[in-house]
């Protein structure tokens, strides 16, 4: 069956649109089912482009505003809605957490910052209660397991990706402080004005324009997995995520704020454009250039290694600086990627932000080659403008 991509491609950004129609056109783990990508250049929309089928059986094309659950690319919404907090004086990236959340400063946890939580230093990189899928879905139990969790090392010495726990550890944050739950913050603060579709804790209305992940079709390297340390092994153990989990009603319904953001490539680019404006797009501002700076900042000493990934810790604060070149050669981009592909980043010198998002899960949770395809051809078509 065709792709039958549709959408804009401004002039100049042509070969875009091709390496995002090779994605449909391959064989392999990584062929597309039902995709789409973003682009913005210096502040403008140059791609917005479509295409595929929203379900397994190939019945429902893919539409502009499909939403898809983008896993942990849902990590960056979350960094933004700490860094607003920071900008409006609410949070310290360099204070304890504990000041504002007075339970997590059990077993020893009372001197991790702000800054250690968000940036995957505080030594909680997965539950060490036993724990289900369903019971991601309990907001106070995930909290409470957290609080009374003593640290696996000593708060900011290492770094290991938090695959699940990030999203409790902010989301908790965001709730004692603002107030409200951390899916309506982000979609009263950030998303509203921005008009950026991404949803924590998805309306059932939104329902029909969700489409079906689709797992990976290829296992994953358990050699790797099995070589891994214990410490950075909890991240994905209990549980096990099931790849397929986001097309339960429950997971979309819930707030999971680490892994079940449901958004469209437009609504990533659009947050990414707003960072790489300063903190703005069209009129609405949701951060100072300042706080933009402070969230960009790295968080852990040079050449340290993240244990779960392996490369070069590239945390700033919530958000991954391109150290390990995966969304092209300029160091300075930022940006996050999820299980199975998804990914928004921007590339500040080349002025260029990216959102794409797709059902068909790739294998890897970092390398996924439609990443490195898609971000080459957008930067090598701005270079050229």
């Amino acid at each position: 069956m065709s792709a039958n991509i549709q959408g804009k491609v401004a002039p100049g950004f042509e070969p875009v649109r091709e390496a995002f129609a090779a994605n449909f056109a391959g064989a392999g783990a990584y062929a597309e089912i039902g995709a789409a990508i973003s682009v913005f250049h210096e502040g403008a929309c140059v791609v917005d482009l479509w295409g595929g089928w929203a379900d397994r059986a190939r019945t429902r094309p893919w539409a502009r505003d499909t939403l898809i659950n983008v896993w942990s690319a849902t990590k960056a919404v979350m960094a933004t809605a700490i860094a607003r907090l920071v900008d409006e004086g609410r949070l310290d990236y360099d204070a304890p957490a504990a000041r504002w959340w007075p339970e997590f400063g059990q077993a020893g946890k009372d001197a991790i910052t702000v800054g250690q939580l968000v940036s995957h230093q505080a030594g909680l990189p997965g539950f060490a209660e036993p724990t289900t899928i369903d019971d991601q879905l309990d907001w106070a139990g995930c909290v409470g397991k957290l609080e009374r969790q003593a640290p696996a090392w000593p708060p900011g010495t290492q770094s290991s990706y938090h695959a699940m726990t990030y999203g409790w550890l902010a989301g908790e944050l965001v709730r004692r402080v603002s107030g409200l739950t951390p899916g309506a913050y982000v979609a009263q603060q950030l998303c509203a004005p921005l008009g950026a579709d991404i949803f924590i804790g998805l309306p059932a209305a939104l329902e029909p324009r969700v489409a079906e992940i689709i797992g990976p079709r290829t296992p994953p390297d358990e050699a790797a997995m099995a070589a891994l340390p214990l410490a950075a092994l909890m991240a994905v153990v209990n549980p096990a995520q099931d790849p397929e989990a986001p097309n339960r009603r429950a997971w979309r319904a819930a707030e999971i704020p680490a892994a079940n953001g449901q958004a469209s490539a437009n609504g990533l680019a659009r947050l990414y454009a707003a960072l790489l404006g300063g903190g703005a797009l069209d009129g609405a501002r949701i951060l100072s250039e300042a706080g933009v700076a402070r969230m960009l900042a790295p968080a852990a000493p040079p050449g340290r290694r993240d244990m779960f990934l392996g490369f070069v810790d590239s945390w700033a604060m919530g958000v991954a600086i391109n150290t390990s070149g995966i969304y092209g050669p300029n160091p300075r981009t930022f940006g996050h990627s999820g299980w199975g592909g998804a990914f928004g980043c921007a590339d500040p010198d080349a002025g260029v932000a990216i959102g794409y998002v797709c059902n068909q899960m790739g294998p890897d949770l970092v390398g996924d080659p439609r990443t490195a395809g898609l971000c080459r051809a957008a930067l090598e078509c701005a270079a050229r403008r």
